[in-house]
This record gives structure tokens, C-alpha cells and sequence, in this order.
């Protein structure tokens, strides 16, 4: 059961200095609502995250190219 007390008031998180202004929230069906374009967000993530499963991909490809050269 939560805890019934005082409400702390709500603090904006810390985002990067290109997302300056991002804010997203959830409305009561389940939507998703955001102060970004989705591309320029997309671009951001891009640029910034290590996509583990597209690393494995391309160390595969580069594997692929090497062994058809030497072939």
C-alpha cells in the first residue's frame, strides 16, 4: 500500500543541452506525448548511443569485406 504524505514538488530532470526544453509525458489512455520532433530526437540518439546490436552487425559486414579481399 503507498505511502499517504506530503507531495514533493516536481523537479524538470537534468537533459543534455541539445534536448534543452524535451519534456514527455503519458496521458491517461496510455499516450505518449512529447515537446520534441521524433526525428530530431531519433538524430540526437543516433549520434550519441552505442547501439550494441547494429555494432554486431557492422563487426560482421566488416568481417564479410575483409574475407572477400583477401579471396
Amino acid at each position: 500500500m503507498a505511502k499517504a504524505g506530503k507531495s514533493s514538488p516536481k523537479k524538470k530532470p537534468r537533459v543534455h543541452k541539445d534536448l534543452s526544453g524535451f519534456e514527455m509525458s503519458i496521458d491517461s489512455f496510455g499516450e505518449i506525448h512529447s515537446s520534441l520532433n521524433i526525428e530530431k530526437l531519433n538524430s540526437f540518439l543516433d549520434k550519441n548511443v552505442d547501439d550494441k546490436k547494429l555494432r554486431e552487425r557492422e563487426e560482421k559486414e566488416e568481417k564479410k569485406k575483409a574475407s572477400k579481399k583477401k579471396n
